[in-house]
């Protein structure tokens, strides 16, 4: 279980996370140029957002949902990734999964999914 305080994120996590947001993947600059700038319906994303010991991919805050985007390396780490969303979603988090191929592939329908979560 993680620490419910998910609004407090050491230095080191957020130097982390700034890091992550310089050397974003293709998808996710992609789905970001969709989430940014209360594009879709409104609502205020994050990216790169540190929850718990966790740094989500985008962040709804607001409405607490999380996307993660997935890569090939996530085809052998299952189990991490099943314990992060149940970890993400004990911290009152809805989490949303999706590879980087379907980001690439077919974004409307990526987007009309959170939407629909939203």
């Amino acid at each position: 279980m993680v620490d419910r305080d998910y609004n407090y994120a050491p230095q080191k996590q957020i130097e982390f996370a700034k890091q992550l947001r310089r050397n974003a993947t293709d998808a996710e600059v992609l789905l970001w140029s969709r989430l940014r700038r209360r594009q879709l319906g409104g609502y205020r994303f994050r990216r790169q957002h540190p929850i718990g010991p966790y740094i989500a991919d985008f962040a709804c805050v607001a409405e607490r949902l999380v996307i993660e985007l997935d890569g090939g390396q996530h085809a052998d780490r299952n189990q991490e990734d099943e314990a992060r969303t149940l970890d993400l979603e004990a911290l009152g988090f809805r989490v949303l999964r999706f590879w980087n191929d379907d980001v690439l592939r077919d974004l409307d329908s990526v987007v009309e999914r959170v939407a629909s979560e939203l």
